[in-house]
């Protein structure tokens, strides 16, 4: 693990030059076009994750996985989200971030979310605590009764709804209230730093999740997928996370949904 301080800066020169190019972007756009329902990708999201990627194959030489190019899978990858919340670009709302993780045996040990549009910059190492902007950063000690957790819904898998609502009508009764902003990297950093209190979603991709994730774990959060395991929700994008009373909360829904036969992608 002594070479992640390097590796870190170098996610952090790349997400931040694909910042650049998304804010350059922000309201100018020309091309945009729906990948499926609800699934928009933009000249930005392309330009974002080429930038990207050009610092990471500088700098690093480590495999690249990214939401719009793909690339090579391997044991230690960098994955990428170069516009986490398109749908909220397109509408001109700046809640959107650029995500770069480093995931080593399934696991991310480097993470690094840029909103571009907020001037925020959150990040964390494995065993190295989390940041924003120079100040490290905490998960909230509310109780579940003062909670405000974020979620995502699953708009582009209806046939999820069954699963997901059983747990969002116990998160709403249980909780104080429930937010949804679209961008779950942002959700989970808002997450690390107190803003929430906890995140659940289903079916997100691991460019979504690895660097949020791994920052609030290293903020004392807990992340599972929604059966408890500590390592599938990178595979599943099936997650859980918050302080460790708002989880036990959220896992406990989570433990009596009904099961959907849609069944997550397997493997890589």
């Amino acid at each position: 693990m002594g070479d992640l301080p390097r590796l870190l800066d170098v996610a952090m020169a790349a997400a931040r030059a694909g910042g650049d190019v998304v804010a350059a972007h922000f309201g100018a756009l020309e091309d945009v076009r729906e990948k499926a329902p609800g699934d928009w990708v933009s000249e930005a999201d392309l330009a974002s994750e080429a930038a990207v990627r050009s610092v990471l194959e500088r700098d690093s030489g480590i495999p690249i996985f990214g939401e719009e190019a793909g690339g090579t899978r391997a044991d230690e990858e960098w994955l990428v989200d170069p516009l986490d919340g398109t749908a909220n670009f397109v509408h001109g709302f700046d809640a959107v971030g650029v995500s770069v993780a480093l995931v080593r045996d399934g696991a991310p040990v480097v993470g690094v979310v840029h909103a571009p549009l907020l001037g925020r910059t959150f990040w964390a190492t494995a065993g190295g605590g989390a940041w924003r902007d120079g100040r490290r950063i905490t998960v909230s000690g509310r109780t579940p009764e003062q909670a405000i957790v974020a979620t995502g819904f699953p708009f582009r898998h209806k046939d999820l709804l069954p699963e997901y609502l059983a747990v969002f009508d116990l998160a709403l009764r249980r909780f104080e209230d429930v937010r949804r902003v679209g961008a779950a990297s942002l959700d989970l950093c808002w997450t690390a730093e107190g803003v929430f209190d906890g995140f659940f979603e289903l079916r997100l991709g691991p460019w979504d999740v690895a660097a949020g994730a791994l920052v609030v774990r290293e903020a004392g959060g807990v992340v599972t997928d929604w059966d408890a395991d500590g390592r599938a929700w990178l595979r599943t994008g099936e997650i859980l996370a918050g302080p460790p009373g708002v989880h036990a909360s959220l896992l406990g829904f989570a433990a009596d949904r009904p099961r959907s036969s849609s069944a997550p992608p397997a493997g890589r």
